[in-house]
């Protein structure tokens, strides 16, 4: 049986869960086969929400260290067959590699959103309407919390595309800028940021509801866009229909 330690909310939590996992699995406590506890079972152990655990799973599956097989649970993959994509996040402290990330999350979510709004279900809807309603207490503060709302309404948008692709890498993508961008809104103005994000995402909410392709996407393209300029980041990619 493996013992884990609590987290402490402190910095983005599905991050701190998957690197405690990784380190079970690096120290041969996990071995390759064996299978996870269940998301339930994670949740109660590191005292935190099933929806953050699902992330720390996500960040774990999309950086080739466990698979997921659908209703049955999740289990550490053999070294010969993971197949990885890292990313230093030093490297996103260098600000050219950063813009390029953040670049890439243009057609990415541009795209993800389209799809979303046409094959979403009512409960990737519900998740959407959940993650908005956790950033609308976020008014006056914006804690770790906050930031993880942000993420989960991206990873629940992409898991309305009904694609598994997308949803590996919007997480693995989104994993790696959340905490960058905490660090930004936390040197900027918070009841402005907060406000306008929120309008923005409740713009990508509203416009998948109502199964608005064209809509959905041009939504996400200005607030993939906003996000850049209050980073002062220039990305010079327009919506392309």
């Amino acid at each position: 049986m493996v013992n884990f330690a609590q987290i402490q909310r402190l910095e983005h939590l599905p991050a701190k869960i998957a690197a405690a996992i990784e380190q079970e699995i690096a120290a041969g406590r996990l071995k390759a086969g064996d299978k996870l506890p269940t998301e339930h079972a994670l949740a109660r152990t590191f005292g935190v929400s099933r929806s953050v655990v699902r992330e720390a799973i996500a960040q774990l599956r999309n950086e080739g260290l466990i698979d997921t097989r659908q209703g049955v649970g999740a289990f550490v993959l053999d070294l010969q067959r993971r197949h990885v994509i890292r990313i230093d996040s030093n490297e996103l402290a260098n600000r050219e590699s950063f813009r390029s990330l953040f670049q890439l999350r243009v057609p990415l979510e541009v795209e993800a959103a389209g799809l979303a709004a046409l094959h979403h279900t009512a409960e990737d809807l519900e998740r959407l309407d959940q993650a908005l309603e956790i950033m609308r207490g976020m008014e006056t503060r914006w804690t770790a919390e906050g930031v993880e709302a942000d993420l989960e309404f991206h990873c629940a948008l992409a898991d309305g595309t009904q694609n598994a692709y997308y949803s590996m890498f919007v997480g693995f993508i989104g994993d790696k800028i959340t905490n960058t961008i905490a660090v930004a809104r936390a040197r900027a103005e918070l009841e402005q940021i907060v406000q306008i994000t929120l309008a923005e995402h409740t713009a990508v909410r509203d416009a998948v509801a109502s199964r608005d392709v064209l809509g959905a996407r041009a939504a996400m393209h200005a607030h993939i866009m906003g996000a850049a300029s209050r980073l002062d980041l220039q990305l010079d990619m327009p919506l392309r229909s």
